[in-house]
């Protein structure tokens, strides 16, 4: 099959998907759920080949199938150990359909979430706490008013998100001067959710166009062809 017909294939199948997803604005129908479950199956499909190819040969290559010529005995034996130890795991995950030995995969679940959140910590910390502090330094360095809108509009959001309150008179209030930092801390955060919402309203428009172009495009190459 030559590369000019799997392009045509490929811009058939292409224009059959996009009017398939275009009949949602009729109704929910079946074309429409039909080209959801292909995305998302080829979706599925993709990501698991990544994963074989670029992941899972690779680490077993490296560690259960190491060359033992390159290690010496013990090297080898805790090279291999250790690259069971995700296949173990994987092992512990499957015992979750059984509601005898579910605590025991319940383990690995915990070992999961704390590393999992130890790494989002970490990250969360050392690429964007730290870079959005040092920025601001350096705005407010360049550019002091620029900066000080900046400082105040991340004290202010935090602060719109603290619930400290204190009883007066049997009622319990907010101290008014958190009342008024939560206040302003709401009014950054309408903005930035605002230009956050505007941004990907012009993304999905940019991607729109994109694509109505390209099969306005096919459909009149094929037309004049």
């Amino acid at each position: 099959m030559t590369p000019e017909t799997l392009d045509l294939i490929a811009g058939w199948v292409s224009l059959v998907l996009t009017l398939m997803v275009f009949s949602y604005l009729l109704s929910d129908n079946v074309l429409y759920r039909l080209a959801v479950h292909v995305l998302v199956g080829v979706a599925a499909a993709y990501i698991a080949i990544v994963a074989v190819e670029s992941v899972l040969v690779p680490w077993v290559r490296q560690t259960l199938l190491a060359d033992p010529n390159a290690y010496d005995q013990a090297t080898l034996m805790g090279l291999r150990a250790f690259g069971a130890l995700p296949f173990l795991g994987g092992a512990l995950l499957l015992l979750k359909f059984s509601a005898r030995l579910a605590p025991i995969g319940d383990l690995e679940v915990a070992f999961l979430i704390g590393v999992g959140l130890a790494v989002a910590v970490v990250g969360a910390v050392s690429g964007t706490i730290v870079p959005m502090v040092r920025e601001t330094g350096r705005w407010v360095q360049r550019d002091a008013l620029e900066g000080v809108v900046m400082v105040v509009g991340v004290v202010a959001t935090l602060l719109y998100f603290q619930y400290l309150a204190v009883e007066r008179q049997g009622e319990v209030k907010r101290p008014r001067w958190l009342q008024g930092a939560s206040a302003l801390g709401r009014a950054f955060v309408m903005v930035t959710l605002g230009a956050l919402y505007a941004g990907a309203i012009i993304a999905s428009l940019s991607v729109f166009s994109d694509v109505v172009r390209a099969q306005v495009m096919f459909i009149l190459d094929r037309v004049g062809g």
